[in-house]
């Protein structure tokens, strides 16, 4: 009768030193990532963030994860609302992803300008003509480090055709067929 190990550790053979944060960040730029816009709040109380760190982290039950600097604005409205919406974005929403980005100085609500934004059910807003916009209800919240990893249960979804912006090495572009 065999048993199985609870645990195992490996010992590297040789021991690097740890890479900086610019170093990471250097090597991090070469991923190309989908960009999408989180919302949340309501009315006044409402933001939202440019990400590139969106994504389903179940089916079933249908789930999504996000990484939200704790910095960020962002992060304490998503913690006192309890909800967010992951707004894939269009090729064409590239004014969104930066307005959202906060480059411009722009905060809160005054992101929102210039867009058509609903709701689905949680509240938190969904871009008009997005390629898709998933509504989350926070289910777990995870914070590690400089960020707060966030887990959404999924409570509606839209969704169109289109093409996705995405960003790689500081620049956008799109994913030609």
């Amino acid at each position: 009768m065999s048993t199985l190990a609870t645990s195992l550790t490996i010992e590297p053979a040789f021991h690097l030193p740890a890479p900086s944060a610019e170093e990471l960040k250097a090597v991090m730029r070469h991923v190309a990532g989908t960009v999408s816009v989180v919302t949340a709040g309501d009315g006044e109380d409402r933001t939202g963030a440019t990400v590139t760190s969106a994504t389903a982290l179940s089916v079933d039950p249908p789930t999504m994860i996000v990484n939200i600097n704790k910095s960020s604005s962002t992060w304490p409205v998503i913690a006192k609302y309890g909800h967010f919406c992951v707004n894939i974005l269009d090729i064409e929403d590239q004014v969104v992803a930066e307005r959202f980005s906060g480059k411009d100085g722009l905060k809160g609500r005054q992101r929102y300008g210039g867009a058509e934004w609903t709701t689905l059910v949680t509240g938190a807003a969904a871009l008009v003509g997005s390629l898709a916009s998933i509504d989350c209800e926070v289910e777990d919240i995870i914070e590690r480090h400089s960020h707060a990893i966030i887990i959404g249960r999924v409570v509606a979804v839209t969704a169109q055709g289109g093409s996705p912006l995405i960003y790689s090495r500081g620049r956008y572009g799109s994913v030609s067929s």
